[in-house]
């Protein structure tokens, strides 16, 4: 495309390079000196009686009027690229919907190049850093939502909320098959780490490392010797602090010490789980109790997780008090609104529109999820000629983006899936999109609810179905459904 460009450029203004000399020559003629074909050639000074060797080339002389040769040559080049920038500009311009400039990136908890339609959730974020930072009592946050709604994006933001100001900040995903001692416990010494610097006290750091030591140790893995996993922390294990083995009383003192060392810099920590419904039953129980302690002490320290639509009955089941301890967000699909906008906003930085045709057509084709927009939104901009981007290049995008989400997006879930599992989710798929009855199902299959049960069980264990409420199950995926219908039995 570079070579066609340049070709145009020379087709425009073929005589760029006489048209720079040319205009250097006038510029001569300007300053008093010579025209440029008329110069005679830079005679040989004379040698001076000083001692030169002879055959030395002294400097030119210098003749009042007349530029110098270097001054000459550095006018007929930027004469000659002024020239033909002014051909070229409009030829690349014409060119603005360029693959390298795509500005969509649809992936895995990566940051769309608009975070469009969660001001709010942004806005309470805010707020609770604030008040927690000044010793107010103040719940932390949950985020539930469907897959590919932003839930990791938004807590990614969170965190670098938290790092603008001076937090400390520590991040794990919890995995089903995992305890979190460890998890927590790199997570909570990257969070130190980072106001270690800051600290005035250094023993005062020292203190609490050896009681994240004492309480990391106390991984059963660690303790059955089948493991030679290191903590990494330089400094003695504490006793007698968040290692008496119970993991709701250590992980409280522990949160409660964590609070103590941030305290004394006017800050807090704040830890983030990623795939929260995934924390084992006693695990989340404990740390439900370590944040109910941290509500009632007003600790800097809060937990901020992301998860299923089904994670706030998951907390509840582990405490009655749950609900009070978080502030639950339902992250969903954007609006229309919401949708252009993260379509519009990237675009217009790269000089590239949408018809309002366009606008609609995508929204349709991605029902308003971020993931969705993104993907749609990328091979949309590829595949167009030219801006503004049409609804017939969104038509033509159409079948390669959903082709990608089938062998990405859904695809790789399906994958995961046993024969047995498949023919459940079939047989969900073939009912509706809604929720569906989990004695729906075993009728639709023809066989007894109680005979499925260990199908359903891992297929929510694996994060592809989850218990919308008592008796109903769904898809964790959006259009998973539909997925699946157009797939062959």
């Amino acid at each position: 495309m570079l070579e066609a460009t340049l070709l145009d450029a020379a087709k425009v203004e073929p005589t760029v390079l006489d048209a720079a000399v040319l205009d250097a020559a006038a510029l001569d003629a300007t300053a008093g000196a010579a025209p440029r074909s008329a110069c005679p050639p830079a005679r040989r000074p004379a040698l001076s009686p000083s001692g030169f060797a002879p055959g030395h080339r002294a400097a030119p002389a210098v003749v009042p009027g007349r530029r110098s040769p270097e001054r000459r040559r550095a006018t007929r080049r930027s004469t000659f690229y002024e020239g033909l920038g002014r051909p070229l500009y409009p030829v690349i311009k014409s060119e603005s919907v360029d693959p390298v400039r795509n500005p969509y990136a649809p992936g895995a908890g990566q940051r769309p190049p608009e975070l469009a339609g969660r001001d709010r959730e942004l806005q309470q974020f805010e707020v609770v850093l604030e008040r927690v930072a000044r010793g107010r009592p103040e719940r932390s946050m949950v985020l539930t939502g469907l897959r590919g709604v932003g839930k990791t994006v938004l807590l990614n933001t969170f965190k670098s909320m938290a790092m603008q100001r001076l937090w400390g900040t520590g991040k794990i995903e919890a995995r089903p098959d995992q305890s979190i001692r460890r998890p927590v416990s790199a997570a909570l010494h990257m969070a130190v780490r980072e106001l270690a610097p800051r600290h005035r006290a250094p023993e005062r750091i020292e203190e609490f490392l050896g009681v994240l030591k004492a309480f990391a140790m106390r991984d059963p893995a660690a303790a059955k010797g089948t493991s030679h996993w290191s903590p990494g922390i330089d400094v003695p294990a504490a006793r007698g602090r968040a290692d008496s083995g119970d993991l709701e009383i250590d992980l409280t003192e522990l949160f409660v010490d964590a609070a103590s060392v941030s305290t004394d810099l006017g800050v807090g920590i704040a830890l983030f789980i990623d795939e929260m419904q995934d924390v084992q039953a006693p695990d989340i129980s404990a740390l439900c109790a370590a944040c109910h302690e941290l509500s009632q002490s007003g600790g800097p320290l809060i937990v901020v997780g992301a998860g299923l639509p089904h994670l706030p009955s998951v907390l509840s089941a582990s405490k009655s008090y749950s609900e009070r301890l978080f502030r639950y967000a339902r992250i969903d699909r954007l609006d229309r609104e919401a949708a252009d906008h993260a379509l519009l906003a990237p675009a217009e930085r790269e000089d590239v529109t949408f018809t309002q045709e366009a606008l609609d057509a995508l929204y349709e084709a991605a029902d308003g999820y971020p993931y969705f927009v993104q993907a749609y939104g990328k091979v949309a901009w590829d595949v167009a000629p030219r801006s503004p981007i049409t609804a017939d290049d969104v038509k033509m995008a159409a079948p390669e983006a959903e082709e990608e989400l089938a062998v990405g997006f859904f695809g790789s879930r399906y994958e995961r899936a046993t024969p047995a599992e498949r023919d459940y989710m079939h047989a969900m798929a073939s009912i509706g999109d809604e929720p569906v009855a989990t004695a729906e199902v075993a009728e639709t299959l023809g066989r007894k609810p109680s005979s499925l049960s260990p199908a359903r069980d891992s297929l929510i264990k694996k994060g592809l179905i989850y218990s919308a409420e008592r008796g109903l199950i769904a898809f964790t995926v959006p259009h998973f459904s539909k997925f699946l219908r157009a797939q062959p039995l």
